[in-house]
């Protein structure tokens, strides 16, 4: 295999993921080159994650303790939205399993027959990860109380900034060499309209064989040198705007939890830190101007505002290719949406595991990067139906905002979901798609879809066996998080000895 020279443009989170991954995966004779300029600044491409950024982070070889330290992190065992279905009203889409399932079937078809004979709790009873969240309770690894419990996922909150640095020290500690200075020019190799290399401002050039364009919304290489258009995902989802700041922690306590809340013309994050809290307003244009949408996020603070408020503009949607010629596009150069499941750098991940099955060695072939577009495609399209669905089974009329989103035609994968939940609780996971039947379950229930019948298997136990089933599961959750320690301990257990909270 001969040696390839990739360059990665541009640095922040996806850049420095990208080059920390490579620079650990591939034969040291290949050259790995970051190009980045200080006086571009960075968006960041969010402070929340969902479990699979473990898997990332331990086959990089990273101490958990060390990143959580060196990031500000705290530990994420779910999403709490709030006011998502009605004023006043809360649900969790809680990481992992809900219930156990009986035989053939899933639990939440007995849970849904328990339901309706009145012998059920509400699903949260069911999660393991919900109520140790609520419980403000922590552990890593099996289970203590019970063989039949799951080991509990998790996910983290951090500093998307330090976990950029964190990983470019490593990164260039492996050999990766960064280069500082602005991209002035693009050169394409004029018989296969390949990317040549690219110019510096002050006239250093840079050639190389593959391109990982990580330029954020500019899409440099992708997109002002490929032009390879853009796949405008607004009509569906309307929030074009939002407006992010960080603040002191309040007297709430921390809370192991991204929070979630929905306002009169879109909704507001919270992210709790060690440091810090991050917060943001996400919200559509149509429906409240910058100047209110901003005065809305800093009413609702937990403490003082530690930064001036930061605007963004975007365009929902993604790159019409994710692989053009021979440039792959990660992060923000790839496309946006917004983050209501903390799914970008779970995007940023995927791309560079998608790229390291099929990286050429060699002149691209079309085919590698078709069949590398064609699972973009459907990661992308299968997480914007979830988040779709946060806006469309609501029922709020409340504002003009949110009558708008119940007036927004979905697209038929999302309809077809839908309707399979409502004709008989059925859930299909397709392929690799990201969110798992338990995470759709969650949102649509939350979310007030119900389904019309369950399935009929579910009728073969008796009414005083299923409601002994049900009381079972709930009985060992409850076991199994009372045994737990603090959230509070448990975090503080991560930091070295002498390191303040």
């Amino acid at each position: 295999m001969n040696p390839m020279r990739i360059i990665i443009i541009g640095g922040g989170t996806a850049g420095w993921m990208a080059a920390a991954c490579l620079r650990r995966f591939l034969p040291e004779s290949w050259s790995i080159r970051l190009i980045e300029s200080d006086q571009i600044g960075t968006v960041g491409v969010g402070e929340a994650t969902i479990p699979q950024i473990r898997l990332f982070n331990d086959a990089l070889g990273i101490d958990e303790n060390e990143f959580l330290t060196a990031t500000q992190g705290t530990i994420k065992l779910g999403i709490e939205f709030s006011d998502w279905t009605r004023l006043g009203h809360r649900y969790m889409h809680a990481f992992g399993a809900i219930g156990r399932g009986l035989g053939l079937l899933e639990f939440h078809h007995y849970w849904l027959r328990a339901r309706a004979a009145g012998v059920a709790n509400s699903l949260d009873h069911y999660s393991l990860n919900e109520q140790a969240a609520h419980a403000r309770r922590m552990q890593r690894g099996a289970p203590r109380t019970s063989p039949y419990l799951l080991e509990m996922p998790y996910a983290y909150h951090f500093d998307a900034a330090l976990y950029a640095a964190y990983l470019r020290r490593r990164a260039e500690a492996g050999g990766v060499e960064r280069v500082e200075g602005k991209v002035a020019d693009v050169r394409r190799d004029g018989a296969s309209g390949h990317v040549a290399g690219v110019t510096l401002t002050d006239g250093r050039a840079f050639d190389g064989d593959f391109f990982i364009d990580c330029s954020g919304f500019r899409g440099l290489l992708i997109e002002g040198a490929l032009e390879t258009g853009y796949d405008d995902w607004s009509r569906w989802l309307l929030n074009d705007r939002a407006v992010a700041v960080p603040c002191a922690h309040g007297d709430t306590p921390q809370l192991p939890w991204t929070g979630a809340t929905a306002r009169a013309a879109g909704w507001q994050w919270r992210i709790p830190l060690q440091h810090r809290i991050g917060n943001g307003y996400v919200y559509c244009s149509d429906h409240i101007s910058d100047d209110d949408a901003e005065a809305t996020l800093l009413a609702n603070l937990d403490g003082p505002a530690q930064a001036e408020p930061n605007r963004l503009r975007f365009t929902s949607g993604k790159r019409r290719k994710h692989w053009n010629r021979n440039v792959v596009a990660l992060g923000l150069a790839s496309g946006f949406m917004e983050p209501l499941e903390s799914t970008s750098i779970h995007l940023v991940q995927a791309g560079i595991s998608r790229l390291l099955k099929m990286l050429p060695s060699g002149a691209a072939d079309p085919a590698v990067a078709a069949e590398f577009n064609r699972q973009s495609d459907f990661e992308w399209e299968r997480i914007r139906d979830f988040i779709i669905l946060h806006f469309k089974a609501t029922e709020r009329d409340d504002t003009p905002y949110w009558r708008d989103r119940a007036a927004v035609e979905v697209p038929d994968t999302l309809a077809a979901k839908i309707e399979l939940f409502r004709a008989q609780g059925l859930i299909f996971r397709e392929h690799e798609e990201l969110f798992t039947e338990s995470g759709w379950l969650q949102v649509m229930v939350g979310q007030g879809i119900e389904p019309r019948r369950w399935h009929p298997l579910a009728d073969g136990i008796g009414e005083a066996e299923l409601a002994q089933y049900l009381a079972g599961i709930s009985l060992m959750i409850d076991r199994e998080v009372a045994q737990m320690e603090s959230y509070d301990r448990f975090l503080a257990a991560t930091r070295p000895i002498g390191v303040p909270a």
